[in-house]
C-alpha cells in the first residue's frame, strides 16, 4: 500500500474553528492550496490567507441555507478517486475533477445543540449533512486521503508535514480515518437517540451507544483487564464532569464507585446536610444531619472497617471541619459540589487522596438510558427514577408509623435503591446503622446487616446494637415471614417494602404479632 503520499490541495470546512488559522497557515506554508465554504472561507480570507472558494470548484453556488454546498461530484470524486487506478484518472481528467488531500472538515454542533434544549427546529437544522458525507469519503480511501476531524489532531498533522515534506504516513491516514469513523458513528447515534426521544420510541429498531475518549485507564476491574474511560456528552454532574484538584489519577473502580456515591447522595439534593461512604458500589454508610461534619460522622459509625479505603460523596461543598474529619482515616475518593479553600488545603497534605468538584448535583428524576453488555448482545432500561412520597405508602399493619418512624422509613426506602439487591437497610436518627447487600437470600442480608450492627457496637463499646429502635427497608418483597423475624429480633420497630408477595398475609401477621408498622410502597427497586 502507498506509504507517503504528499498534501497539495485541502478542503476545510469546520464548525469548531479553534485553532484553524495556526492550521491554514502552517498548510499554507507547506504550499498547500486551500478551498472552503462559507463562514470558515470567511474568517480565512479575512486573516489574509488565499483561499478558493468551494463554489469555484464544483461550479454552482451554496444554496438552499447552506444545505447543499459540497455533495457534487467535483467534491467527493476528488476525494475518493484511487490514485493508481487508470480508469479513475481518465475520469478525473474527463471531468475536470482536481483530487483533494486532505479533507478537515467538524461537524455541526448536533450535541451541544440538544444538550442546550434547543427546539426541535433548530435541531433539525444542526443535523450535518455534508460533513459526514465527505468525512466517510475520505475515511474509505485512507490509502490516499488524510482526514481530520477534531482540533487535538491539528498538531499532529502539522508534525507529520514537516516530517515527511508535505506527506503523511499510512499509519497516519489510518489512524486519523478510525478517529472520523469513530466520529460520524458517535454523531449518527446522537441523531437517532434525540430522535428516540423525540418520537417516543422506547425501543427502535436499532439501537447504538457512543462515547469520546476520557482517558485510558491503567487497568480494569483486574489488572490483566484493559480499560478506558468514556464521556457520553450528556454533561450531567458527576465523576465524568468533575474536576479532579489533587491525587493520582482515578482507576476503573474508583470511577464505578464515585459513580455510585454520588448518584446517592445526590437524592438528598436541598436538603439537609447529607453523606453517603460507597465502597464497592455498596454503601456502607448513609447519613443526614444539621451539619455536614455530622452527617459524615454519623456515615462513618455504620460500618467503620467498610469505610477504609472507600469513596465519600457530600451533597454540600466540603467544609474544612469535614475536611479534618475525613482525612483521619483513608479514603479514595471525596467528591462533593464543590470545596472551600481552607478544605482543599487540609486535603493538600495527602497526596494519594482524590478531591473531585463538581458545579452542582445530578437531578435522580431525570431519566437516561442505562445498558448492560450480556452474550450477543445487550439489555438497555431506563435508569431508575423511581421515586414514592409518604403520601404514596399503604400502611398494612394495625399500627401506623410514628412521624420519627416515618421519616426514617423514607430515607430507608432512598438508600435502598442504590443497594445490591437482596438489600436490607436498617436506619435510626436518619442514618443507616446496617447495610446487608446483594445476597442470594433476602434473609441472609437481613442477618448479616444485623450482624454488622453488632460487630460496630462491640467496637464502640455501646450498650445495643444500634438496630435496636431502627426501621428496616427492603428494597423488594419478603418472600416468607422469616426476614421480618429476624429483622424484629434484631431490634426492628417498622417496615417498609414493596409489597406484593403470595405470602403478604404471613408478613403482615408477623409484624402485627410483633407490634411492628410496615408500610408498602408498591415499587420495587431492584439492582443487579
Amino acid at each position: 500500500m502507498t506509504n507517503l503520499v504528499p498534501i497539495g490541495r485541502a478542503l476545510i470546512s469546520v464548525s469548531d474553528k479553534s485553532g484553524l488559522l495556526e492550521l491554514a497557515r502552517a498548510l499554507a506554508s507547506q504550499g498547500v492550496e486551500l478551498i472552503s465554504t462559507s463562514g470558515t472561507l470567511l474568517m480565512l480570507r479575512t486573516a489574509g490567507l488565499k483561499v478558493r472558494d468551494v463554489a469555484e470548484v464544483t461550479g454552482f453556488p451554496e444554496m438552499m441555507d447552506g444545505r447543499v454546498k459540497t455533495l457534487h461530484p467535483n467534491v467527493h470524486g476528488g476525494l475518493l478517486a484511487l490514485r493508481d487506478d487508470d480508469e479513475h484518472l481518465v475520469a478525473m481528467a474527463a471531468h475536470g475533477i482536481e483530487p483533494i488531500d486532505l479533507l478537515i472538515v467538524n461537524l455541526y454542533p448536533f450535541e451541544e445543540t440538544v444538550a442546550k434544549g434547543a427546539d426541535h427546529a433548530t435541531c433539525i437544522e444542526n443535523i450535518d449533512i455534508g460533513g459526514p458525507a465527505m468525512i466517510r469519503a475520505a475515511s474509505k480511501n485512507h490509502r490516499f486521503v488524510t482526514v481530520i476531524t477534531d482540533p487535538a489532531d491539528y498538531d499532529a498533522l502539522i508534525d507529520q508535514m514537516r516530517a515527511n515534506d508535505g506527506a503523511t504516513t499510512l499509519a497516519f491516514r489510518q489512524k486519523q480515518a478510525l478517529t472520523a469513523y469513530s466520529r460520524t458513528a458517535a454523531y449518527d447515534t446522537a441523531v437517532s437517540t434525540w430522535l428516540a426521544g423525540e418520537t417516543n420510541e422506547a425501543t427502535p429498531r436499532y439501537r447504538s451507544f457512543a462515547g469520546k475518549l476520557a482517558q485510558p485507564l491503567r487497568y480494569g476491574e483486574n489488572p490483566h483487564q484493559s480499560a478506558a474511560f468514556y464521556t457520553d456528552g450528556s454533561r450531567r454532574p458527576g465523576v465524568a464532569t468533575a474536576r479532579q484538584w489533587q491525587g493520582k489519577e482515578l482507576s476503573y473502580n474508583n470511577i464505578n464507585d464515585t459513580d455510585a456515591a454520588f448518584e446517592l447522595v445526590a437524592e438528598f439534593f436541598g436538603g439537609d446536610p447529607a453523606c453517603a461512604i460507597i465502597k464497592h458500589a455498596n454503601p456502607c454508610g448513609v447519613a443526614r444531619a444539621s451539619t455536614l461534619v455530622e452527617a459524615y460522622r454519623r456515615a462513618y459509625v455504620c460500618d467503620q472497617t467498610s469505610a477504609f479505603g472507600g469513596i465519600v460523596a457530600l451533597n454540600q461543598p466540603l467544609d474544612a471541619e469535614t475536611a479534618e474529619e475525613i482525612v483521619k482515616i483513608f479514603t479514595e475518593v471525596v467528591i462533593a459540589p464543590g470545596a472551600s479553600d481552607e478544605a482543599k488545603a487540609i486535603f493538600a497534605a495527602k497526596k494519594n487522596l482524590r478531591l473531585l468538584t463538581t458545579a452542582a448535583l445530578p437531578d435522580p428524576s431525570v431519566k437516561a438510558l442505562a445498558f448492560k453488555q450480556v452474550a450477543g448482545g445487550f439489555l438497555v432500561q431506563d435508569r431508575d427514577s423511581g421515586h414514592i412520597t409518604a403520601a404514596d405508602l399503604k400502611v398494612v399493619t394495625r399500627r401506623p408509623p410514628t412521624d420519627k418512624e416515618l421519616a426514617d422509613l423514607m430515607f430507608a426506602w432512598t438508600v435502598a435503591k442504590h443497594v445490591k439487591s437482596n438489600a436490607i437497610i436498617y436506619v435510626r436518627d436518619g442514618a443507616t446503622v446496617g447495610v446487608g447487600a446483594g445476597q442470594m437470600s433476602r434473609v441472609d442480608s437481613t442477618r448479616i446487616a444485623a450482624r454488622k450492627a453488632e460487630d460496630m457496637a462491640e467496637t464502640l463499646g455501646l450498650p445495643a446494637p444500634l438496630t435496636q429502635g431502627a426501621v428496616v427497608a427492603s428494597d423488594a418483597f419478603f418472600p416468607f415471614a422469616d426476614g421480618l423475624i429476624t429483622a424484629a429480633e434484631a431490634g426492628a420497630t417498622a417496615i417498609i417494602q414493596p409489597g406484593g408477595s403470595m405470602r403478604d398475609d404471613e408478613v403482615i401477621a408477623a409484624a402485627d404479632a410483633r407490634g411492628l408498622a410496615m408500610v408498602f410502597t408498591g415499587m420495587r427497586h431492584f439492582r443487579h
